[in-house]
């Protein structure tokens, strides 16, 4: 099965040399314009069959907001806004993200969440947030970002450097699928091209063990299997006290 599996990925990869070439060049920064159409449009049916999920990993996050302050929340990645809904009344958002093209679907998720307020933008990666000052918020939350940073242990870094003691990291990540499975094969078999597909997705990741060894003082992660499409079926979620 590991020989055929290398081979299917093998071809897969001939199959995307035009796509590899067009990142070597450069090309694919236009890409970057557009995805934010195609994760608005999927975002909605992610939340409407990851809400039960969402809800619950939320429902918690008041626990964290110090007394008499008002909680602020940092989300890594946050893309059009999609976990704005979820965040209590009253919070304090600051918005990261590599791509300055969400900003236009950031607004409208602005709008149709005025519970919040909402501090600043930042245009920045998950592995440097530099102008976000040390222990400054209460909890980061991360959603479908992991798969796709450079560098999942200076991403874990950069959480507790900017979370105040005591303060949470929330996750919900789809995570590599059991060996044994068909879902694990075709995971890396199609990893070249979906890599194109998810602006540098990576579906075969073992996030957990990241965050097993971040020096967290607690952890609170549990396997689920999500309502999705098979390739990205398992996931994780949970979160980690600093």
């Amino acid at each position: 099965m590991a020989l055929v599996m290398r081979i299917c990925t093998l071809l897969v990869n001939v199959l995307c040399f035009p796509l590899h070439l067009i990142e070597a060049v450069g090309l694919f920064k236009l890409y970057k314009r557009v995805f934010p159409i195609f994760l608005y449009r999927l975002s909605i049916s992610y939340n409407k069959k990851m809400d039960d999920s969402k809800t619950e990993l939320f429902r918690s996050l008041s626990e964290f907001k110090k007394p008499g302050k008002q909680l602020t929340v940092l989300e890594i990645g946050c893309g059009t806004g999609t976990n704005f809904k979820y965040y209590p009344p009253g919070c304090k958002v600051v918005c990261t993200d590599p791509n300055p093209n969400f900003q236009k679907y950031l607004k409208t998720s602005m709008a149709e969440n005025d519970q919040l307020t909402y501090e600043k933008f930042v245009v920045a990666s998950g592995e440097d947030m530099r102008t976000v000052e040390d222990e400054s918020v209460d909890v980061v939350v991360c959603t479908l970002v992991l798969c796709s940073v450079n560098d999942i242990p200076q991403t874990l870094r950069e959480v507790h450097r900017m979370l105040r003691p005591g303060g949470a990291f929330f996750f919900l990540e789809h995570v590599v699928a059991d060996p044994s499975t068909w879902a694990y094969f075709f995971q890396h078999v199609l990893q070249p091209l979906w890599y194109y597909c998810g602006d540098g997705c990576d579906v075969a990741r073992e996030t957990w063990k990241y965050l097993e060894s971040a020096g967290f003082s607690d952890l609170k992660l549990r396997h689920m299997e999500a309502p999705l499409v098979f390739i990205i079926k398992p996931h994780i979620m949970g979160f980690a006290v600093k």
